[in-house]
């Protein structure tokens, strides 16, 4: 596969943990800069270890995990908005709390995972790819919670409502896509 492939590849997974990364920055955060390093390590981590899982599994258990982890992340994510959504008006998500990004790295990688699996078939490295996959969802989290700092100053409380909706909108795709 080619470098230009790669980072196609890497782009379009990223996507959703960019968006994540800016409803995130858009909670009142303690130390931006660190919070904002955890959260593009979590991210980058997820989505550059499950292409990794995916090729792993993708001689054993292809039909289940395909049939099923657009429902898992859709799941995730859906619980993850709900909650930012009813606490929009009270306190703001504790987005630096270890099972919600747990949560989000999981929710937002699962297509990782699906990628992983074309690895496999195809007959694929994994391991390069997934490395390019991991650096570049850091970079793009690690800005994100940065622009989403810019957006809550300008839109106060409710962006937090507004990245709770993001949330949601992310897993509806993520289900239409493997549904279609």
């Amino acid at each position: 596969m080619n470098l230009i492939s790669v980072f196609a590849i890497a782009a379009g997974l990223a996507m959703d943990s960019f968006a994540v990364s800016v409803s995130s920055g858009t909670t009142k955060i303690k130390g931006k800069f660190r919070a904002a390093v955890v959260i593009g390590l979590v991210f980058g981590f997820f989505q550059g270890f499950m292409p990794v899982l995916g090729w792993v599994l993708g001689i054993n258990f292809t039909g289940f995990i395909l049939d099923y982890a657009h429902w898992i992340a859709f799941f995730l994510l859906f619980i993850i908005g709900i909650k930012m959504i009813e606490e929009s008006d009270e306190k703001l998500i504790d987005i630096q709390n270890p099972y919600v990004l747990l949560l989000l790295g999981i929710a937002t990688s699962i297509d990782a995972l699906a990628v992983g699996l074309s690895f496999a078939f195809l007959n694929e490295s994994v391991l390069f790819p997934a490395f390019i996959i991991g650096i570049f969802t850091f970079v793009i989290s690690f800005f994100g919670v940065y622009l989403g700092d810019k957006l809550q100053s300008s839109t106060g409380r409710y962006a937090t409502f507004i990245g709770g909706i993001i949330l949601i909108l992310i897993g509806v795709k993520i289900v239409l896509e493997n549904s279609l």
